[in-house]
């Protein structure tokens, strides 16, 4: 059979729902395949799972924008490991303060498990976010790819967890900022109703306080957190690589390594 028919037939079955995509279609069919056609494969694939997630979990319909989840989940397969969370919190900083902007979204069970508010650093602009930075007191929100610390702690702000920047120039200073998710009373519909936006943090996601020890919980333990922002905050990274994301998604359909899309 010609590739290009292969190929067809294999997607056709991923886009219907069938999982894991190299078990169900035939994973010698796949390995057949030319490492060209394998991760024309694999890519295509994986473009099907971040579509169908989004309609499958009504994201539109909550202000998320399909480019800014393909851009988390990306991220989030470049830095799963075998074995972690296969939870992603997903946190769009281009949207304004008083709207729901935060997801914590679980990609293996196919769920949103919180979508609520959260606030952004007080020197990062008043309503929606316009600057951002990495430097000690500056005051301002860090953009990009965060890891969840094993435990939780309890600070002067109740139950808190700490996040580990993984952008260098971009948030890789979290940790000596203190960059924190922790709950805060002025992360409220009465603080927007009162002042038209949320109150605003040091630097750190702040979230409601009622919601809080559920969600800290939820991601605790080396999960994935991406802070979206702006364009023109001219954000980039080596975690938005669609080739080695491709790659490790594949592994993962494979149960293994990704060395069959190398």
């Amino acid at each position: 059979m010609e590739v290009k028919k292969i190929v067809t037939l294999l997607l056709a079955g991923a886009w219907l729902g069938v999982a894991p995509v190299a078990a169900q279609s035939g994973p010698a069919a796949v390995a057949a395949l030319p490492a060209a056609a394998r991760q024309a494969y694999y890519q295509a694939a994986f473009e099907q799972r971040a579509a169908q997630l989004y309609a499958n979990l009504r994201l539109g319909a909550t202000g998320l924008s399909l480019p800014v989840f393909r851009e988390g989940l990306v991220g989030y397969y470049n830095l799963q490991k075998a074995g972690g969370s296969s939870v992603l919190t997903l946190i769009d900083f281009s949207r304004p303060s008083q709207q729901k902007r935060l997801w914590v979204i679980d990609v293996a069970r196919a769920k949103v498990l919180f979508h609520t508010l959260v606030a952004h650093g007080k020197a990062s602009g008043g309503d929606v976010p316009v600057a951002f930075s990495n430097k000690d007191g500056s005051e301002m929100s860090s953009l990009g790819f965060y890891r969840t610390a094993p435990t939780t702690y309890t600070g002067k702000h109740g139950l808190s967890l700490k996040i580990r920047g993984l952008d260098p120039g971009f948030n890789t200073n979290a940790e000596s900022r203190a960059v924190v998710v922790h709950g805060a009373e002025y992360v409220c519909e009465d603080f927007v109703k009162a002042h038209g936006r949320l109150g605003r943090s040091q630097g750190c996601p702040a979230l409601p306080v009622a919601e809080t020890a559920a969600i800290v919980k939820a991601i605790k333990g080396g999960s994935v957190v991406y802070l979206h922002g702006p364009a023109t905050a001219g954000y980039r990274s080596q975690w938005l690589n669609l080739n080695t994301a491709v790659a490790a998604y594949a592994g993962l359909q494979q149960g293994g390594g990704a060395a069959g899309v190398n």
